[in-house]
């Protein structure tokens, strides 16, 4: 599946609605959704995005996932019967997310522990250092697990798995995924 440009351009300012089901235990939160995201509805979307592949990798998930076509219904069941969610800390759809300002991050910020504080995951894990620094005013805040307390949950920074992200790879993404997965009692399955 390709999309034209006209055609992902016709998907700015669109939503993709949050991944959550009753049993979460991970969620894993976005910058905010792109393009191709919000073309195909599927968080991460995008050929070049490594975040499936991480997961997979890491035995987040035991099945492979297009990042290109998207999710299928079965996809999205699994990821849910992990304990798996996803959202984002702004819901527009950007062609980057260099194109957010500082007050949609941390209005969205705000938005986001609502988000948490009403779901209750036991980790919370957000993917993209220098988004978490602006969105929630901690300009000194470093990958890995964070101190403070995110509405009752642990809360970790992991990379960006863009493509645009370029000194992370799939195994490096796997690994900073696993952890705080395994935290959240994620059963680490081997890539089959």
């Amino acid at each position: 599946m390709g999309f034209s440009r006209d055609e992902l351009e016709s998907f700015r300012d669109a939503t993709v609605p949050d991944l959550v089901g009753p049993d979460l235990k991970l969620l894993f939160v976005g910058i905010n959704p792109g393009l191709w995201t919000a073309a195909t509805q599927t968080h991460f979307a995008h050929p070049g995005n490594r975040f499936y592949p991480a997961l997979r990798m890491s035995g987040i998930i035991t099945r492979t996932i297009d990042r290109g076509e998207g999710m299928t219904d079965d996809d999205r069941a699994h990821l849910l019967e992990r304990g798996i969610g996803i959202s984002n800390v702004v819901h527009r759809t950007t062609a980057r997310a260099s194109e957010l300002s500082t007050t949609e991050l941390r209005e969205g910020g705000l938005q986001l522990r609502q988000f948490v504080a009403e779901h209750q995951p036991a980790v919370v894990a957000i993917a993209g250092i220098t988004a978490y620094r602006s969105a929630f005013k901690k300009p000194k805040a470093v990958m890995g697990e964070q101190d403070d307390d995110f509405e009752g949950c642990r809360l970790w920074i992991v990379p960006n798995p863009s493509g645009l992200n370029a000194h992370e790879t799939i195994a490096s993404l796997a690994v900073a995924y696993a952890e705080p997965a395994e935290v959240a009692g994620i059963a680490l399955e081997p890539p089959q």
